[in-house]
């Protein structure tokens, strides 16, 4: 049974940092991508970042470029979101996502995702 699990939201004010971290379990596939997407109530999933297991490529939105830093252990199956200068609009659920593959700068095919952390920034 596939299982990620994040831990690490809370609240933080406007220009505060946080990490993430999401525990991974359960497959075998030798080939995939993980990361992050976060999703604000009322509104579509939007994928924030993401790294290959294969050879580290990674992707990030243009609203996250420059702040946040994805980064994965692969000794301890955890891989982790280093968000800094967080502003209102990064406040969302995140959720740790498992993708197929990486391909042209992107992960594609989202197959499982967690239970989602909450990341509040205040004004």
């Amino acid at each position: 049974e596939v299982q990620l699990v994040e831990s690490g939201g809370g609240l933080v004010q406007a220009g505060g940092s946080l990490r993430l971290s999401c525990a991974v379990s359960g497959f075998t596939l030798e080939d995939y991508a993980i990361g992050w997407v976060r999703q604000v109530p009322g509104k579509e999933f939007e994928p924030v970042s993401c790294i290959s297991r294969s050879d580290g490529s990674s992707y990030y939105a243009d609203s996250v470029k420059g702040r946040f830093t994805i980064t994965s252990d692969n000794a301890k199956n955890t891989v982790y979101l280093q968000m800094n200068t967080l502003n209102v609009e990064d406040t969302a659920v995140y959720y740790c996502a498992l993708y197929e593959g990486y391909s042209d700068g992107r992960c594609y095919a989202m197959d499982f995702w967690g239970k989602g952390t909450l990341v509040t920034v205040s004004s």
